[in-house]
């Protein structure tokens, strides 16, 4: 794992390239990463226009920010000229989540040369676990 902020996705974090439009839209907030550890703390403000007719944050997004998750764990690992393609996500919803700060928690839980098993978990602002998701990356060369 590379200890350097450098790479596509820091370089976004740190103001240096701008922000994908999906993270700007799910209201992408960086919060902390251990490049070691494979972990990563992020947040997301969900908006009324996130909700279904219920007032609930429609689970397509709350999927939106799994994956907006866990694949910013491994990002954070990677050197520059690395970046991660998806293979699956599976997405688990456990409760309502409501228009307000989310919390997700993302980690690398292993990699085995250029694949990488991924989980994460997002919190309401009360602390509540909302949604789970385990995702399978391969890490590929920009190059």
């Amino acid at each position: 794992m590379s200890d350097s902020r450098a790479g596509i996705f820091w370089d976004a974090v740190e103001g240096r390239a701008p922000m994908p439009r999906a993270a700007q839209t799910l209201g992408f907030e960086f919060v902390d990463a251990d490049a070691e550890l494979g972990t990563i703390d992020v947040a997301f403000t969900a908006t009324e226009a996130f909700t279904n007719p219920m007032g609930e944050v429609l689970g397509a997004f709350l999927a939106a920010m799994l994956y907006d998750t866990v694949g910013p764990a491994l990002l954070a690992t990677l050197g520059p000229g690395e970046f991660q393609s998806t293979l699956d996500l599976q997405v688990s919803f456990l409760r309502p989540a409501r228009v307000g700060r989310l919390r997700g928690t993302g980690r690398v839980l292993r990699r085995d040369g250029d694949i990488a098993f991924l989980a994460a978990e997002l919190r309401s602002a009360d602390e509540e676990l909302v949604a789970t998701a385990t995702a399978t990356a391969r890490v590929i060369s920009l190059r």
